[in-house]
């Protein structure tokens, strides 16, 4: 299971020590030197990870973590700032930005691996959160005093994907009730409609899955039941 990671730094060499350095760690790298390419990348790919230069021209390394833990498949990734500084001017305003970890230039093979060590846990957990298996099933979804049956199409451990039906538009919250094959249910969850169209169908989002239920179908996606 690759990671993908994102790098973003005006100066290409430190793009291709990053690069030779995480590929094989089994990352997929998303090598960027504009940041407002990178801008465009957050909200269209999906990714795992960002390592961010902190000093960059047209969109700086505060300014794209804010960008990023505003976008809605991206924000809750383990950001890393790259930086020349260690001052703790520098460290308030990457954390209050939303960074995760500072990495200190030069840039070490040492450093960067024992960092990722302590990333991988939460690179492989996001990545788990938004890997979608084909799931179909009967889903009870209940709004608006309204309960309805319907036929998911994929499932992961943040939502599913339901075919289309009128009426549950974008934003709209309510309540849904399915069973996974091995047979355990899922009362009672609350989602949301994060995008609904006619072809596709209505991508919905869990507000309330519990820890337990949350357990249970993250196993179910990666066979460990």
């Amino acid at each position: 299971m690759a990671i993908t990671i994102m790098v973003v730094d005006d100066e290409p060499p430190i793009l291709g020590i990053m690069q030779s350095l995480l590929e094989p760690l089994g990352c997929a790298v998303v090598a960027l030197s504009d940041s407002r390419e990178a801008v465009h990348v957050v909200e269209k790919q999906k990714l795992d990870g960002a390592f961010l230069d902190a000093v960059m021209p047209y969109v700086d390394g505060f300014q794209l973590t804010e960008q990023i833990r505003q976008s809605k498949s991206n924000f809750r990734i383990p950001i890393v700032m790259l930086t020349g500084r260690d001052d703790a001017e520098t460290m308030r305003r990457g954390f209050k930005a939303g960074i995760s970890f500072f990495l200190g230039k030069p840039i070490t093979k040492e450093r960067l691996e024992k960092l990722f060590v302590v990333m991988r846990g939460p690179m492989l957990s996001e990545k788990r959160r938004y890997a979608r298996l084909p799931f179909h099933a009967t889903v009870t979804c209940e709004w608006a005093k309204k309960s309805v049956k319907l036929e998911s199409r994929n499932i992961s451990v943040g939502g599913m994907l339901l075919e289309p039906i009128a009426g549950l538009e974008v934003g709209t919250e309510f309540d849904l009730e399915f069973k996974l094959p091995q047979g355990q249910g899922l009362p009672h969850v609350r989602a949301q409609v994060v995008r609904a169209n006619a072809r596709d169908g209505i991508g919905v989002r869990f507000l309330t899955l519990s820890p337990p239920d949350r357990e249970t179908i993250e196993h179910y996606i990666t066979g460990a039941m």
